[in-house]
């Protein structure tokens, strides 16, 4: 899936992205690694995980799903692969951690109550990204997680308004044309003003 690209290459190129999310980020955040991973038998897939320094060992594992359709079976999914990797990882991390992405509450897995000791534990995050705020005032990599959930008539607008903003804040070219390239995956083949 064309979004699925876009979080992996995002979180790729800013992996601190994803600690912007968390009322409580790690002070060490800009030494995580972003890594996709899979756990076999049977295989799972993990959408991100974010790898601790090497120098801090053991570390906390952040886990990342971004679930922008509805699924009634993530959460078992997702906690099987996260206790599986962690439970195979041991000697590594000290600690693990859960993000949830959603576009909006509404595509959240229904019965959660089989899951409601961890959901409520400050080890699970669950990130609504219609719920962060104004798109004007968030930091300027937030606001390309929320570009993605904008639909195809609005997207150009906000857009614009991203790379504009993009051209004022940031001086590195490079950073620039990583945020162009992101911009103009979500929406085709926008041309700047």
């Amino acid at each position: 899936m064309r979004r699925d690209s876009i979080f992996y290459y995002l979180f790729q190129t800013y992996p601190t992205l994803l600690f912007e999310l968390l009322p409580n980020p790690p002070a060490n955040a800009a030494n995580y690694r972003f890594d996709s991973v899979a756990v076999k038998e049977p295989k799972f897939e993990i959408d991100g995980v974010f790898l601790p320094p090497e120098t801090e060992t053991p570390g906390v594992v952040y886990f990342c799903e971004v679930q922008f359709q509805k699924d009634e079976r993530l959460y078992e999914r997702l906690f099987g692969e996260l206790f599986l990797y962690f439970y195979r990882n041991r000697e590594r991390f000290q600690d693990w951690q859960a993000v949830l992405i959603y576009p909006t509450r509404s595509k959240e897995q229904g019965d959660i109550h089989p899951y409601r000791a961890l959901l409520s534990s400050e080890q699970v995050h669950r990130v609504y990204l219609d719920e962060l705020g104004e798109f004007e005032e968030l930091p300027l990599d937030v606001s390309l997680l929320v570009l993605t959930t904008l639909k195809q008539n609005k997207a150009p607008v906000a857009a614009r308004y991203l790379i504009n903003r993009c051209q004022q804040e940031l001086q590195e070219p490079a950073a620039r044309r990583g945020i162009m390239e992101i911009i103009t995956r979500k929406t085709g083949k926008f041309e700047s003003p």
